[in-house]
């Protein structure tokens, strides 16, 4: 299990020339399009403070130029910062020496592309094994690990295919497979699903988060997609043009939405997939029907529904009672208000 978050400070990174000339007149109220139209730089991220949790999924999530690609590429000091740190285990990457991040590529981090970046002359296994060829890992020991990612993936069978005789899905859980075969703390997924077809999507997204069960890695996860966002993210954060609007668990997103830009963002969601009973619940006298805590109020509502109960009792993982909740509760704190 991952031990260490990412911690990400005081980031800006504006794209041109002279970039550190300009960061005190951003931080001073300077629009990206005054920027822009005055200086011919481009403003690519403003101010991120950002704490990625340690072995959990943390969402970028934001629309087209937002900056979350941008965000994620200084993870792996792909794309150098103007100013700011992105530490790691007490490192600053920003400051890492050209060995150290090669290092630190190598064997802290794994990244999984919406392209899939799959080498077309190499079978599922050459590629899956790709980067632990490139760590000089023997290739016996190199071919197991790989072998058993691609069972995991539910590939078995395909070790011999080439890309081009995969479908996107495929070639995507090929993509997984060989992130997951360097066993690095560190998994960067780039709109991972975003090229897939709706029900391969929430397909990949179900391996994804029975994976993360199993091996806690801190994967820091972009999307442009609100749904998948709240159904994979422990933690989001939200972009709008190079600034962080909005973070929280998604529960904190739809409750309480920090201005009218996100209102609209989270006005379509299905509370009842996002919203758990804990924050719902009420005091009250226990009943015999019990759910445990953390439990979605679409489950809640579903278990009331089937047993033609009208109330249920929160309990904890020993079975102590928390709060109570009707099926009138549940299916109002369902409903978006207007």
């Amino acid at each position: 299990m991952a031990s260490h978050g990412i911690e990400i400070k005081d980031l800006y990174k504006i794209f041109g020339p002279n970039g550190k000339k300009y960061v005190d007149a951003v931080r001073g109220g300077m629009s990206k399009a005054e920027l822009n139209e005055k200086y011919g730089h481009v403003l690519g991220l403003k101010d991120i403070n950002i704490s990625m949790p340690a072995g959990k999924i943390q969402v970028v999530m934001g629309l087209s130029g937002s900056g979350k690609s941008t965000l994620i590429r200084h993870i792996n000091r792909l794309i150098e910062p103007t100013v700011g740190e992105v530490i790691y285990e007490g490192q600053d990457v920003c400051k890492m020496s050209k060995d150290e991040l090669l290092q630190f590529r190598r064997m802290k981090t794994a990244m999984v592309f919406q392209k899939f970046a799959l080498l077309p002359h190499r079978t599922v296994l050459a590629n899956t094994l790709y980067g632990l060829e490139i760590q000089g890992v023997k290739r016996k020991e190199a071919e197991e690990r790989a072998r058993r990612w691609i069972t995991r993936v539910g590939l078995d069978g395909f070790e011999d295919h080439y890309p081009n005789q995969l479908s996107g899905g495929m070639q995507q859980r090929v993509g997984l497979a060989r992130a997951l075969t360097n066993d690095a703390d560190i998994l960067l997924m780039d709109e991972a699903f975003s090229a897939l077809d709706p029900l391969i999507r929430m397909d990949m997204q179900g391996v994804l988060l029975d994976i993360q069960q199993e091996l806690h890695k801190t994967v820091v996860f972009i999307t442009h997609d609100l749904d998948e966002a709240l159904r994979l993210g422990d933690k989001i954060a939200i972009l709008r043009d190079g600034a962080v609007v909005q973070q929280g668990t998604g529960q904190d997103i739809v409750l309480q939405p920090a201005d009218d830009y996100i209102s609209e963002f989270v006005k379509e969601v299905n509370r009842g997939r996002v919203i758990r009973a804990d924050t719902v619940m009420k005091p009250g006298t226990p009943v015999d029907l019990t759910i445990e805590s953390g439990a979605l109020l679409e489950d809640v509502a579903k278990r009331l529904t089937e047993t033609g109960a009208s109330e249920i009792t929160v309990v904890d993982g020993a079975g102590k009672p928390l709060g109570q909740l009707t099926l009138h509760e549940t299916i109002g704190a369902m409903v978006t208000p207007d």
